[in-house]
């Protein structure tokens, strides 16, 4: 089935471009079926590129999903047009009396900064919050992960002497998992992190089973069955490219940044780095979906009772 998002965001072209069949506001109201709703709390500086990249992987499931872009009330990000947020996203206090199938909570700027120093961490926790009675399953990426941990369970980050960068081989610790059906044994994930968030302290911390892990670059996703918490600390969402955006960025800037590990064919940034994660993106995405679907209530008032 489609997904469905406003008519004239740029997302749309995109992913249309690609090939997905994207769903008209008019079309969608003469299906006569409940659409999932998903909401995407969007953090990252370029929000069009988070918004494909994301729409790209739900929107690629058999349901019909219905996304809501939200952003903070708190903090008006800098780098984003007004328009673009007064058009196609909403703060959530005009979205925290609905409820939702799924949320996503993004990952943001602001890795080595305290918690208590991010300008919206009060709102973002009062969005957790909000999350265990408006919201079947959440998805938190990266630092969103990170966030999640730190308010659910007082899991903290911890600043790496480098940056964790490039293409990393993980595991799965519980192939059983819902979460992970259909994952190889050896799974390729983008990796782009200033901090780290040890598993031994996840371990520690109580109802939250690990899920994938690495040997190099550490834990990457664990979950919270109870409180309905997802936590990826990586990235299965990003484009080819994005990690050659980010590394090029960073040499332009003038910034201490090694190569990307494992990305690069023989290590040359002038070649063209392979996607060889995308599948397993698409299948954590679908698994999410699918158990989102299983999970949550036809009538919608019912989430969280």
């Amino acid at each position: 089935m489609p997904i469905k998002i406003p008519d004239d965001l740029p997302a749309r072209r995109n992913l249309e471009a690609e090939g997905m069949v994207v769903m008209s506001e008019a079309d969608a109201v003469r299906q006569d079926i409940r659409p999932l709703r998903i909401g995407l709390l969007n953090l990252m500086p370029q929000k069009q590129k988070t918004e494909t990249q994301i729409a790209r992987l739900i929107g690629a499931t058999p349901l019909q999903i219905e996304l809501t872009l939200v952003t903070t009330g708190t903090y008006v990000p800098g780098n984003v047009s007004r328009h673009h947020l007064s058009t196609f996203y909403r703060p959530w206090e005009e979205v925290r009396h609905q409820k939702f199938d799924g949320f996503i909570v993004t990952g943001a700027p602001v890795e080595t900064l305290p918690f208590e120093a991010v300008k919206y961490w009060d709102e973002l926790r009062s969005i957790y919050d909000w999350t265990q009675t408006n919201v079947t399953s959440t998805l938190n990426i990266c630092w969103g992960a990170q966030a999640a941990l730190k308010h659910f369970h007082g899991v903290e980050k911890h600043e790496l002497p480098e940056k964790m960068f490039g293409v990393y081989p993980h595991r799965a610790v519980d192939p059983t998992a819902g979460l992970l059906h259909g994952f190889c044994d050896k799974v390729m994930i983008p990796v782009s992190r200033h901090t780290e968030t040890r598993r031994e302290e996840v371990e520690a911390a109580d109802g939250i089973s690990i899920l994938l892990d690495s040997e190099e670059a550490g834990l990457c996703m664990a979950e919270d069955v109870a409180r309905g918490q997802i936590f990826m600390l990586n990235h299965l969402e990003y484009d080819a490219g994005t990690l050659d955006e980010e590394y090029k960025r960073d040499v332009r800037e003038g910034k201490a940044i090694a190569l990307p590990k494992y990305y690069y064919p023989d290590d040359d940034p002038e070649r063209e780095p392979p996607n060889v994660w995308r599948a397993h993106g698409h299948l954590l995405f679908a698994n999410w979906i699918n158990k989102t679907y299983q999970e949550s209530p036809f009538n919608l008032s019912l989430i969280g009772r």
